[in-house]
């Protein structure tokens, strides 16, 4: 931490010099502009304005990366902001390095290669961080895994392997929101004017966003074991009574709408909202134990395939209730009718 000393210059003008070592790493210099940002809670950002208008570039030195970690160091460069991204390697790039690079530009919204060598490969992202609502791109992760869930279960249900494939195609696009979101934050992070430009009023939330954004990506997750299971069975439906067919579907449809609540009080911020997605959670405890009871005798490979779903269920309930209580603390940094800020 560096301590400085509020000059005055003139009569009403105060000022404080820049640290040498900051002003260095960023590239300022005497006549440059510097955006300054207040915000409600006491800060003054201060940022290069040369750093708003740009991205940054990375240069990924691949001879010694396997396929792997290649594809990992390119989404995380992505992650942290990166415009430009170049592969480069002392000899020629290998097949399995080159099938790294393509390998991620599936993955992630709006990268694409724009120059290629035997020896470098540079990737460009055309996505305007500014361009997206973070509050929206965690809704469509919700709207997105929710589907994958309806899809899923009434694969499973009716033993229908095309729906149940179709649901495992959403995970790619699930992973792509998840991504981007990630990116959102730490651009945001790294450039706080961006924050009002993704919806926030502050750069509070970022923080539990993320772990919101994780929430809903394991949820997605969920899903697509869910469906998986209907591949691997060759469709073939539960061999359970009807009564239990519905039980199941119902336990669905009250999860969904748990994890739609979830996401509403972290988007409103509501305390309120909270309380109810706790009441609505207690009544998927009690529904699952209901459910489990109520399974009529089985062989042990049904029973199992019902056990699997119920417990595919159950934790997406519990990410859901987690983004409740991220939510909850949000609500709770304001004042309002259950507490008071002094």
């Amino acid at each position: 931490m560096d301590n400085r000393k509020v000059q005055k210059l003139g009569r009403s003008t105060l000022a404080m010099t820049l640290p040498a070592t900051w002003a260095k790493q960023h590239h300022v210099n005497k006549g440059d502009n510097l955006v300054i940002e207040p915000s409600d809670r006491g800060v003054l950002t201060v940022t290069p304005e040369l750093q708003q208008a740009t991205g940054t570039k990375a240069v990924v030195h691949a001879q010694d990366l396997d396929r792997q970690s290649l594809e990992r160091v390119i989404i995380g460069q992505y992650v942290l902001g990166r415009q430009v991204i170049t592969v480069e390697s002392d000899d020629d790039l290998t097949n399995e390095q080159t099938a790294a690079i393509y390998g991620a530009e599936t993955q992630l919204m709006g990268l694409g290669v724009i120059e290629e060598t035997p020896r470098t490969v540079s990737v460009r992202c055309s996505v305007d961080s500014e361009d997206f609502d973070i509050t929206n791109m965690i809704r469509r992760l919700e709207n997105t895994g929710s589907t994958m869930r309806k899809e899923a279960v009434k694969a499973l249900l009716h033993g229908n392997t095309e729906l149940a494939k179709r649901a495992m195609n959403r995970e790619r696009q699930a992973n792509k929101i998840f991504v981007l979101i990630l990116r959102l934050i730490f651009t945001s992070y790294q450039n706080p004017r961006q924050i009002r430009a993704i919806g926030l009023d502050s750069g509070r939330p970022l923080i539990g966003y993320r772990s919101v954004a994780k929430n809903l990506e394991l949820t997605a997750d969920n899903a697509e074991d869910i469906a998986t299971s209907v591949v691997e069975a060759d469709g073939k439906p539960l061999a359970v009574d009807q009564p239990t067919i519905r039980n199941i579907s119902t336990f669905s449809t009250q999860v969904s709408e748990l994890s739609s609540l979830a996401i509403d009080t972290v988007i409103k911020r509501k305390y309120d909202l909270y309380r109810e997605c706790l009441t609505l959670y207690n009544e998927v405890e009690t529904a699952e134990r209901t459910l489990l009871e109520a399974i009529p005798e089985v062989d042990n490979a049904e029973l199992l395939r019902v056990r699997q779903i119920i417990v595919s269920l159950h934790q997406t309930a519990q990410y859901a209730i987690r983004n409740a209580e991220i939510a909850a603390n949000l609500a709770l940094d304001h004042d309002s009718g259950y507490v008071s800020i002094t």
